[in-house]
Parts: structure tokens; C-alpha cells; sequence
């Protein structure tokens, strides 16, 4: 029996770049085979099941609802008709404005 559910549909996805080691690679898309479900199902379930094992970062995460993700850096954009690079927020709310802009 399979340690992780079979996929619903509806759930939000944001992107997330990283590195694992050569032979977890190769049983993450083993499993994903056996489940025949996408590797970013299979490693948010992964994660899901075994973070909800860990009572003291429940207790932990509790206390501590905010979100930890860290922001983005603004990003350079091109101006249109020019070679210049702007500097854009990239989170509404982050107070940074572009540069050469007030």
C-alpha cells in the first residue's frame, strides 16, 4: 500500500529550484512510476505526510502561522525603446519603488 494518497485536483502550485542527492533522485522518480503521478505531487505529499508526523513543528508552526518564505529580490526589466535596465518590486506591498522613479 502506498505511504501517499492518490491526487486532487485544485490545489495551487508555485515554482521551487533545488538539488538532491544523485540516488534520492532516482527513488523520487521511482516512486513517482509506482504512483504514476507527477513529481511535484509526489514530493508535496511526501512532504505533507511526513511534517504532519512531527508534533513539535506542529506545536512549533502553531505559534508561528506566519509565512517563511523568502522574498524575491526586484527583479531588472527592460525599458521599452531603450537598452536601460529598471529595477521593479516585485511585491506589491514591499515599499521598494523603481529606480529613477519616486
Amino acid at each position: 500500500m502506498p505511504v501517499i494518497k492518490r491526487r486532487t485536483r485544485g490545489k495551487q502550485f508555485v515554482r521551487l529550484a533545488t538539488r538532491l542527492e544523485r540516488e534520492t533522485n532516482e527513488t523520487l522518480y521511482a516512486y513517482v512510476h509506482f504512483l504514476g503521478e507527477p513529481v511535484e505531487y509526489v514530493l508535496n505529499q511526501l512532504i505533507d505526510t511526513v511534517l504532519a508526523k512531527d508534533k513539535e513543528f506542529l506545536a512549533w508552526r502553531a505559534e508561528h502561522p506566519q509565512s517563511f518564505v523568502p522574498r524575491r529580490p526586484p527583479r531588472l526589466r527592460k525599458r521599452p525603446g531603450t537598452s536601460d535596465a529598471v529595477r521593479t518590486a516585485t511585491h506589491m506591498d514591499s515599499g521598494v519603488s523603481p529606480v529613477g522613479q519616486t
